[in-house]
């Protein structure tokens, strides 16, 4: 059966993409003619049609699309294997670790002091990165295992183990009307603006976060409040107030790495933080008291 190459796949990504070869001829680098030969070239050996280039323009057809989903994928994951066989290859070689800032459940320093003494053990860099970043950081090769949580993450492409169940809190301004509350429900919080997570539902008159310390920057000074895992409080800067929400669902901190990943490094790091986690287990979860 005929397959497509990397380099046939980039041209048709960047075409059904663009929707138009002069503008996708451009983002590659290229003459358009080339461009328009090479997909002409691929639909040909494929025996299928993959665009319709019509009156109203370049459109995809059933088949295009189906190419267009399997074929980013694709390419995402040869810049994964590529990136991950470099570090690998590396002297010495790293582990990279994804997480957002403060998302360790409190758990890091203990895990990387038990993962160090393993006489095995890789060097472990922290990749901080963005809000709802780990997981397509981990798919995408610029990270080899990322701390994330359930079931706010997306863990396609991924296995994982469970860490830690946490409670939820409220995060909120100093002077809130809720901040002396002992506890609060969901529906207390019905009239605040909540933040708007990247590609999550939020309210579309909030800001959107990315990045942990514009959280609390933005709940700090009555912008936002926010719900999160117990274990934050102690990141929570600014006269931050937490407040146990006893309605609110628990979240649970995973690490996760590729699926079916054969790298020895990424097992040793697994197997201590799945050791490690256990005993901090009792100490972290606070359960919240039933009623208000």
């Amino acid at each position: 059966m005929t397959q497509a190459d990397t380099r046939e796949l980039r041209c048709f990504v960047a075409v059904a993409e663009e929707l138009h070869f002069g503008r996708a001829a451009a983002r590659l680098g290229i003459a358009q003619p080339p461009l328009t030969r090479t997909i002409q070239k691929l639909e040909r050996r494929m025996g299928v049609r993959l665009l319709d280039r019509g009156g109203r323009g370049v459109e995809l057809t059933e088949a295009g699309a189906v190419l267009l989903y399997e074929g980013r994928k694709a390419l995402e994951g040869v810049a994964a294997a590529t990136r991950r066989a470099q570090r690998a290859g590396r002297t010495p070689s790293t582990l990279v670790l994804a997480m957002k800032p403060g998302g360790d459940g409190g758990l890091l320093a203990e895990i990387l002091a038990a993962h160090a003494a393993e006489p095995d053990a890789t060097e472990v860099d922290i990749d901080c990165v963005d809000v709802g970043e780990q997981a397509a950081a981990v798919r995408d090769g610029r990270a080899d295992i990322a701390l994330l949580h359930r079931p706010n993450a997306d863990l396609t492409g991924l296995d994982s183990e469970d860490l830690l169940v946490e409670s939820q809190v409220a995060l909120l301004p100093p002077h809130h009307r809720l901040a002396g509350r002992a506890r609060i429900r969901e529906s207390d919080l019905a009239v605040d603006p909540l933040p708007r997570w990247p590609d999550a539902a939020g309210e579309l008159n909030s800001p959107a976060i990315r990045e942990a310390g514009r959280l609390m920057q933005l709940i700090s000074v009555g912008r936002l409040v926010a719900v999160g895992p117990e274990s934050v409080r102690q990141y929570a800067w600014g006269g931050v107030a937490c407040v146990p929400v006893v309605d609110a669902a628990p979240i649970t901190l995973a690490l996760a790495w590729p699926e079916d990943a054969r790298s020895r490094a990424v097992s040793l790091f697994v197997r201590v933080a799945t050791t490690v986690a256990p005993r901090n287990r009792d100490a972290m979860l606070h359960e919240p008291e039933p009623g208000i």
